[in-house]
């Protein structure tokens, strides 16, 4: 059972007037608050985004990774399980081949994979998944934990769907899909990983953000 990755329910460009004024090259996705403020006498609407909360994890070396140890990277995510036969495989493929188009940035991107499925993916399950894919990364990390604090991580903050699905292959239905954040912690795209053309696209709005909005080039 696949699921589409635009569940989210408001997408808008970030106001002018926020108090960052850094260039904002990406819109800001995530259900937003309207804050009212009074400002030089007049009332003015603030739009707020939600930014994705701390978390910690283990990795695949059974190492507890924690969020706030991430921060100053921009952030790939994806939400897969090991077992998948379905889609899981072309993401891994289409992350990996992500990671390496943007090697020359690996110093300011972080790639991780949350699995869905953690009663089966102990960290010694994943780090075999990745020797059977290849993956020679040191910017990539695979985590386990709670499942249902991952399953509400993926759909209330990384705005992808990641539950239990008797119906579905392997028993877990998820998104198809990568979700870019920025440094802050805003979700800045989701893009669907089965279209390499979308991916495609995020590499260049991966390059668009950390140049204009960070000077990284």
């Amino acid at each position: 059972m696949k699921i589409s990755i635009f569940c989210f329910v408001f997408l808008a460009l970030i106001s002018c007037k926020d108090t960052n004024s850094k260039q904002k090259v990406l819109p800001f996705l995530g259900n937003a608050d309207v804050i009212y403020k009074v400002v030089n006498g007049k009332e003015i609407a603030d739009t707020v985004f939600p930014k994705i909360p701390s978390f910690e994890y283990l990795n695949q070396d059974s190492v507890l990774i924690k969020s706030s140890s991430m921060k100053g990277k921009i952030w790939v995510a994806d939400f897969i399980f090991t077992n998948c036969q379905s889609i899981c495989p072309k993401m891994t493929d289409e992350m990996k081949r992500l990671n390496n188009l943007t090697k020359d940035l690996s110093k300011s991107i972080q790639f991780m994979s949350f699995s869905i499925d953690p009663k089966t993916d102990s960290p010694y399950v994943l780090k075999n998944y990745i020797k059977a894919k290849g993956i020679k990364a040191k910017n990539w990390q695979f985590f386990t934990g709670s499942e249902a604090r991952t399953h509400a991580l993926g759909i209330d903050n990384f705005l992808i769907v990641a539950q239990e699905d008797i119906e579905a292959a392997g028993g877990y239905a998820h998104s198809e899909a990568f979700t870019l954040v920025d440094r802050e912690g805003y979700v800045r795209g989701v893009y669907k990983t089965t279209d390499p053309k979308q991916v495609d696209q995020l590499e260049k709005d991966i390059r668009k953000l950390l140049k204009y909005e960070y000077a990284v080039n």
